[in-house]
């Protein structure tokens, strides 16, 4: 297995040879770069805080650099540690990959646990059905969900801590293979009180909440809308749409979001759910995975069912914020 850790040739020479190392001590490094404690990195690889210490020092020793220095009950990378970490994380994973890419996957009778990248608002949608799943014809397999912002996606892919995930339809990295999940048509939701036509100026004049996973995350509607030249007057955010809807039913604010989310959301209430009035591309969610994966029986079999329950979902999808 060749390891590239990301330096150009010159820097590469510059760098001790790893003919000669212990390949065991990659992982060492790498789980004490996520961890930023040698007490919990320990407990990860299930050795000793001693035994950690000597690889530790074994990997100072090897590349004349400290690595990690000692801040307060933890440790942070240097910069050659920094470096470094991308590089070993990304082969580490395609070694793992390489290595189970050789086996046949049986879902009813291996043990995995998959990682999903999930935003928030999507996991009412698709974890129940994908759980069902599991207990169905892979009773011995997990899946764990995780919001993974779309700016570390890629390198948490390529590093294998996350298997697939599922984001706004957007251009991807060459290193990314995307596969489309379903597209839905924007509505806007209004609460009881609201009467007669919901026109452009009136949407835009309008005062908004909208749902966005991330603190400075920008919703599909407000980017959809800037391609236009518009604005809306967002004065309320928040992190799912269960909660906007109730905040909708007892004030004059509108709500915009996929018709059949809002439909399945707001059969017991009062709100009212409106032709959105402007041309609005629909919501467009695609499924991503790590190009050093796809060829991977395991990671194939779980693309298959997210895909399949994405197209006979008929809950509706929610948009995720863009960053």
């Amino acid at each position: 297995m060749r390891f590239y850790l990301g330096f150009d040739m010159n820097e590469m020479n510059a760098l001790p040879s790893i003919a000669r190392m212990d390949l065991n001590l990659f992982r060492v490094f790498e789980v004490i770069f996520r961890e930023r404690n040698l007490t919990r990195s320990a407990a990860v690889l299930h050795v000793s805080q001693s035994a950690v210490s000597h690889s530790l020092a074994r990997l100072r020793e090897h590349f004349s650099d400290p690595l990690f220095l000692r801040e307060g009950r933890g440790v942070t990378p240097t910069v050659l540690a920094q470096r470094l970490a991308p590089g070993i994380s990304e082969s580490l994973a395609r070694l793992q990959r390489s290595l189970e890419g050789l086996q046949d996957f049986d879902p009813a009778r291996d043990v995995r646990t998959f990682t999903l990248s999930l935003p928030e608002q999507l996991e009412p949608v698709l974890l129940p059905p994908l759980l069902g799943q599991l207990r169905r014809y892979a009773s011995r397999c997990k899946i764990r969900t995780a919001g993974i912002r779309w700016s570390e996606l890629k390198l948490e892919l390529a590093a294998g801590r996350v298997d697939l995930a599922v984001q706004i339809a957007r251009p991807a990295d060459a290193n990314l293979r995307q596969r489309q999940l379903l597209a839905e048509p924007l509505c806007v939701v209004a609460g009881p009180d609201f009467t007669g036509e919901l026109t452009t100026e009136r949407y835009l004049e309008s005062e908004h909440i909208a749902v966005a996973s991330w603190r400075r995350g920008l919703s599909f509607e407000d980017l959809a809308l800037g391609h236009l030249g518009l604005m809306r007057k967002v004065v309320q955010q928040c992190q799912n749409y269960q909660a906007a809807s109730l905040v909708v039913a007892q004030s004059d604010l509108l709500l915009t979001m996929s018709r059949r989310h809002a439909e399945l959301i707001n059969t017991a209430g009062a709100n009212r759910i409106l032709a959105m009035p402007l041309p609005l591309p629909s919501i467009g969610l695609s499924l991503y995975w790590h190009e050093a994966a796809e060829h991977d029986p395991a990671n194939r079999w779980l693309r298959e069912q997210v895909s399949a329950l994405a197209q006979n979902s008929s809950s509706g999808v929610t948009a995720p914020s863009l960053e």
